[in-house]
């Protein structure tokens, strides 16, 4: 990666950050801490490496995204809205009656979904199932199943993973947050994920860790599972839930935030008038 790919995709992280913020503070509610943990790992996948077309979301070529972890789908449409999927306006409708962008994903209502997904561990399934879809039919694509540590409490994804690795599918590329907290307090606490890397290890992946706040880091990780031929493949991010704003970082209960308290909304529109100053001077430094 160049410095100039680095500027655009940290550019495009800001602006992801700057929507997830301001499309939930809108609604009142929503899904914050782990949306905004995925947030670099979304620029660099939709700034850099799949391979889509936004005027042709349905390109049979292209790449395909599962985001397992439903809940943060408030961080997908953003991604989705910067890169031309749909009009940016859509984002302020989230939730509505009758809105294409439900609280989870659903692929028959937004462009650029190709997965409904929310009920946690199934979207684990679904991405082995379209992987094996594509490869029954010589496909080149990727599948890129992005899955919460959290998440990992369910069974079935590691019925997935050991199919995964049984059949050395390394064109499905499992993305772990690892963000350390889920909807009840810290992962250590509730479920102990112990290694992560280390039990995806011992089920037969090649598995690469990245931090998750690295535009740099996430994209080496990506193109170094890419060179893996005979194996599954992982990436583990050691990532922040509310990644990227110090106040939701530090909160506890961020998994679903509320702006209903005159503090996290001075916090929030703080954070909205920091991202907008730095978006506005890095776009205008390389006119």
């Amino acid at each position: 990666m160049n410095q100039e790919q680095k500027h655009d995709l940290e550019l495009l992280a800001a602006k992801v950050r700057l929507d997830v913020l301001k499309m939930l503070q809108h609604r009142g509610y929503g899904h914050l801490g782990g949306s905004l943990s995925i947030v670099e790992l979304m620029s660099v996948l939709y700034g850099k490496q799949l391979h889509i077309d936004p005027k042709n979301p349905q390109m049979p070529d292209r790449d395909r995204v599962v985001l397992s972890k439903g809940h943060a789908g408030p961080g997908w449409y953003s991604v989705l809205a910067e890169k031309g999927y749909f009009d940016p306006s859509w984002l302020y409708t989230l939730n509505e009656g009758g809105t294409r962008l439900p609280s989870h994903p659903d692929r028959l209502k937004t462009p650029g979904v190709d997965m409904t997904t929310g009920s946690l561990g199934q979207g684990t399934s679904s991405a082995a199932g379209i992987a094996t879809g594509l490869k029954l039919k010589g496909s080149k694509a990727y599948v890129y199943c992005i899955v919460g540590d959290g998440e990992l409490n369910e069974g079935q994804c590691w019925e997935t993973f050991q199919y995964l690795a049984h059949y050395r599918m390394n064109h499905c590329i499992v993305i772990i947050d690892d963000n350390k907290k889920q909807l009840d307090g810290y992962t250590k606490d509730i479920m102990n994920p112990f290694d992560i890397a280390e039990k995806m290890k011992a089920f037969g992946f090649h598995v690469e860790t990245a931090k998750g706040n690295s535009v740099e880091a996430i994209d080496e990780a990506i193109e170094k599972v890419k060179q893996v031929q005979d194996q599954a493949v992982c990436i583990v991010l050691d990532s922040i839930k509310g990644a990227g704003v110090p106040y939701f970082e530090n909160m506890m209960a961020n998994h679903s935030v509320k702006f209903n308290t005159d503090e996290i909304n001075a916090a929030t529109n703080q954070a909205i008038q920091a991202l907008e100053a730095y978006i506005q001077k890095e776009a205008t430094s390389h006119v």
